[in-house]
């Protein structure tokens, strides 16, 4: 039995207040969820804050194009991206990863460990398709679920 196998067995034993949660590649102890609420209380922690719109608009399409310049991004999203860029620097979610050989040699970006662990995956690989993620979408005539009005009403 490997050693990784006898360490989810230890911690999967309900006396243990952690587990082994494999992440971004790697394995983390993480408290189990039972016990989440009373450790923010104890630590009175905050919960983590969450990225606007913006931020994750551009973290998406750095997560699904990378490596990326900032003025491709800027095209995509069709406004600027520095703010959202550095913010996503500032929180360790994305990093430069080179320059391109392009004229002026812009730098390009992708993501990092800890934007794998932020969203809980293991490779990008994990990320979801684009098929997935988007809604259906009516069309004029297709939607069956209206009923004709009753003409005695």
């Amino acid at each position: 039995m490997g050693a990784i196998q006898r360490l989810e067995e230890k911690f999967n034993a309900e006396e243990s207040s952690f587990q082994l949660y494999r992440s971004a590649g790697g394995y983390q102890f993480l408290t189990k969820p039972a016990y989440q609420a009373s450790i923010s209380i104890l630590l009175k922690q905050q919960s983590k804050k969450r990225l606007s719109t913006s931020a994750m608009e551009t973290l998406a399409i750095i997560a699904y194009k990378q490596p990326i310049s900032k003025t491709e991004i800027e095209n995509i999203r069709g406004v600027n991206c520095d703010y959202a860029v550095q913010k996503l620097l500032d929180k360790g979610l994305i990093e430069i990863t080179g320059k391109a050989e392009s004229i002026g040699r812009p730098m390009l970006y992708g993501t990092t460990l800890k934007f794998m662990e932020y969203f809980g995956i293991s490779d990008l690989v994990e990320l979801p398709t684009p098929k997935e993620v988007s809604t259906e979408v009516n069309t004029i005539g297709q939607n069956t679920d209206l009923k004709e009005p009753d003409a005695q009403e």
